[in-house]
């Protein structure tokens, strides 16, 4: 697991990195998901999982559903991993942008300048899923 958590590289896109094939069509229509995975600064993770909370709230008011959330037991070095889908609509950005100002909670640059007050190392990727073996050979055939 450490090591296939370790080969994840810094912003790896599945379906859209350079020099790789892209997936079919029909792939692309499948749920895309990004996941994320947080190794949090010492001290730092219970204002993480607060902000966490904070954002989770916003996407309630929105009409969103919450972050998946992984807490570390055993194993490889993470803390946190947050599984959350990777695209939204316009209308959704507008309600999840308005949700957001409502809970008071930083968006754009400033999301990511709160964030990484509670971050040591953080890497994400998007993928596609969740799907079976068998949804994903089908969505491959000519």
């Amino acid at each position: 697991m450490k090591t296939l958590l370790t080969s994840i590289g810094l912003t790896f896109v599945l379906a859209a990195s350079s020099g790789r094939a892209s997936p079919p069509a029909e792939a692309r229509s499948m749920p895309r998901v990004q996941i994320e995975i947080y190794r949090i600064a010492p001290g730092a993770h219970a204002d993480f999982l607060k902000l966490i909370a904070r954002y989770d709230e916003a996407n309630r008011i929105a009409g969103l559903p919450p972050r998946q959330l992984y807490v570390h037991q055993d194993g490889a070095s993470w803390d946190y991993v947050i599984i959350q889908p990777a695209d939204t609509t316009p209308e959704q950005d507008k309600k999840l942008a308005a949700a957001a100002k409502q809970v008071g909670i930083p968006q754009g640059a400033s999301f990511f300048f709160e964030i990484r007050r509670f971050i040591a190392e953080h890497t994400d990727t998007s993928a596609i899923g969740p799907i079976t073996a068998a949804e994903w050979l089908s969505s491959q055939k000519p």
